[in-house]
């Protein structure tokens, strides 16, 4: 009898992870959560790279602007940066939010790759991120003109996919 009630905890941990497994079956990876697509911008209040005051994020982001999520730990982050650059040069309002990074190590990533942003912020606790329904960096949502959110891409930008995104801002 003590046996049973030694493998009980192991039997329902394997019961507990053959129910989890087949719910991940289920999951399509291609699927990106649009959460805040049709919705106001939310009303967050982050501190500047630049100077550390605090700043809407709303009023930083008065339309039509892209919305870009990043970090200097971000790999894919850096392949995008040269697409970010680009769109600067093309006029395209950007604002950046530093997810989960130190100041210091935002400022010489962009430093290094170039800054394409019309506003830098910090999201240095992650707690924005979760407003703003964050999966993982890069992200970036498009703001319209009236603060709503348009539309969001999940991972590095191309140059089509910066395109694609852009155009929709005329509609």
């Amino acid at each position: 009898m003590s046996r049973w009630l030694a493998a009980l905890p192991l039997i329902a941990l394997a019961a507990l992870a053959l129910l989890f497994g087949l719910f991940a079956l289920k999951h399509d990876p291609r699927v990106e959560p649009q959460a805040l697509v049709g919705k106001p911008t939310p009303d967050l209040v982050l501190p500047s790279l630049d100077d550390g005051r605090p700043v809407r994020l709303r009023d930083a982001a008065k339309g039509p602007v892209l919305v870009n999520i990043f970090a200097s730990w971000c790999a894919p982050c850096e392949i995008e940066q040269p697409v970010l650059v680009a769109l600067k040069k093309q006029g395209v309002p950007l604002v950046g939010i530093a997810y989960k990074d130190a100041p210091d190590k935002t400022k010489a990533f962009l430093n290094r790759l170039g800054d394409p942003f019309t506003t830098r912020l910090v999201d240095r606790d992650g707690r924005a991120g979760i407003e703003l329904g964050v999966t993982g960096v890069p992200e970036t949502y498009l703001v319209g003109a009236d603060g709503v959110i348009v539309a969001k891409h999940t991972g590095p930008l191309t140059e089509q996919n910066a395109r694609d995104l852009w155009a929709k801002a005329a509609r």
